[in-house]
């Protein structure tokens, strides 16, 4: 009984594991001019500007914000930034409520979940100054 409950629990959960990834083309038509909130097991994890010619600027919603691009590889989308040059590939999925986001640089696999497409601004604090 147990296997057959464990069967019908992963048979369930199949059309989630078998959805189409997003393409370059579909990622940026759905993206393109928009800011968009990251949640992660039911907390805010970050928020990202998408802007024209594949340009982002990335927060963790501390106020310090990122610039960077991204790029499609292999199927992924692959951002690089102005303080880190080494590739985070992401594949993209929709979801019901927006986008699903899977980190595949690391085995410890991390989900986001598109919290909100937001007409708010993301606050970026300039430099730090002083001593």
């Amino acid at each position: 009984m147990k296997l057959l409950i464990a069967l019908l629990a992963f048979m369930t959960a199949m059309p989630a594991l078998a959805q189409d990834l997003l393409t370059a083309e579909e990622f940026d038509s759905y993206t393109q001019g928009k800011t968009l909130f990251y949640g992660r097991s039911g907390t805010a994890y970050g928020a990202e500007i998408y802007r024209e010619n594949r340009r982002v600027t990335w927060s963790f919603l501390d106020g310090e914000c990122k610039d960077g691009e991204w790029y499609e590889a292999n199927g992924l989308i692959c951002f690089v930034y102005e303080d880190n040059d080494t590739p985070q590939c992401w594949s993209f999925t929709q979801g019901a409520g927006g986008l699903i986001a899977r980190f595949e640089n690391s085995p410890t696999t991390t989900e986001l979940y598109e919290a909100r497409d937001s007409g708010d601004e993301m606050i970026c604090l300039g430099p730090k100054v002083g001593v």
